[in-house]
């Protein structure tokens, strides 16, 4: 099969004005969820709302402050599932992944876009390098986050300046280079997640973009102490996970390699978007990618699809 995207190369070629999915992966957000909202931009087409199970009103304050939410539950448990649900869903050309608790700061999505329509296949927040920072991160964190940031840069002869950051964007139409788990198959009988389905997604993804041969970029972004509820993030514990995680990625890209796989990269087919003539003094649409599957009627179709959730 082959997808499409943006000629880079120069300014005319480019898509300018691309629909933008955010995904918001939640369990029991409720406070936060005001916070969060309130700083989406306008740019924003669709808001898919990810719900893994929520015990107070999350769902309920979601639908009221954006009525035009998707609303999904997620089939399975963990963040990887929730967002391979979210993406699932999403129908935008760009699919923007933040979270829930108010860390990540939605008014930041226009520089990821940005770095999109220029070129860039794939793009990764830094706390680290291009004006971000962390108010969040502790020294000891901070250290491992460094570790285990050159270990991949060594491995894969990569450039990252952050790893373990959970805010990136990047067109829908490369989402089959990440391979994630089916959201439909069933939870394993002995209750363990499915790999991907758990907080190594935010890992794996980054290093699955780089090693299908992806143009990845990284923009500069503060992480802010989660508003209101506790983290689930245990330093060690979550260390020697992605530990695993960059050590599983990297057998797997070689035996990949080794089997005669072609990269993603191979797949997508440059194509330059024909321009529109539009009447003077009309609003402009957005351009579709060939890989867009909407209809001309899917906004119409959106709120009811907020209302019937996935089966759980």
């Amino acid at each position: 099969m082959e997808f499409s995207h943006v000629n880079p190369n120069t300014d005319s070629d480019r898509l300018q004005s691309p629909t933008v999915s955010v995904v918001i992966p939640t369990l029991n957000e409720e406070r936060n969820l005001p916070h969060v909202f309130a700083k989406l931009p306008s740019m924003i087409t669709e808001v898919v709302v990810v719900d893994g199970g929520s015990k107070d009103r999350t769902v309920e304050v979601a639908r009221q402050l954006r009525p035009d939410a998707v609303i999904v539950q997620q089939t399975r448990t963990g963040k990887g599932n929730a967002l391979a649900c979210g993406f699932a869903a999403c129908t935008g050309d760009i699919i923007v992944m933040i979270d829930a608790d108010g860390s990540t700061d939605p008014a930041e999505i226009p520089l990821f876009v940005d770095k999109l329509i220029r070129g860039d296949h794939f793009v990764k927040g830094s706390r680290f390098s291009h004006g971000g920072h962390s108010h969040d991160i502790t020294r000891l964190r901070k250290l491992g986050n460094d570790g285990l940031n050159l270990v991949v840069n060594i491995l894969f002869r990569t450039h990252f300046t952050d790893l373990c950051y959970g805010y990136n964007a990047f067109w829908r139409s490369v989402v089959p280079a990440l391979d994630l788990p089916d959201v439909q198959l069933p939870r394993p009988a002995g209750g363990q997640k499915l790999w991907g389905d758990g907080f190594e997604i935010e890992t794996m993804i980054n290093i699955r973009a780089v090693a299908e041969k992806l143009k990845v970029g990284e923009v500069g972004s503060t992480e802010h102490e989660r508003i209101f509820g506790q983290s689930n993030l245990n330093t060690f514990r979550d260390g020697f996970r992605v530990l695993r995680t960059i050590l599983s990625e990297y057998g797997r890209m070689h035996r990949r390699r080794r089997s005669g796989l072609r990269p993603f990269v191979d797949s997508l087919r440059l194509t330059t978007p024909q321009p529109r003539v539009r009447p003077t003094g009309s609003t402009p649409s957005a351009v579709r990618h060939a890989t867009d599957p909407r209809r001309d009627a899917a906004s119409l179709n959106r709120a009811a699809r907020s209302r019937v959730p996935l089966d759980d």
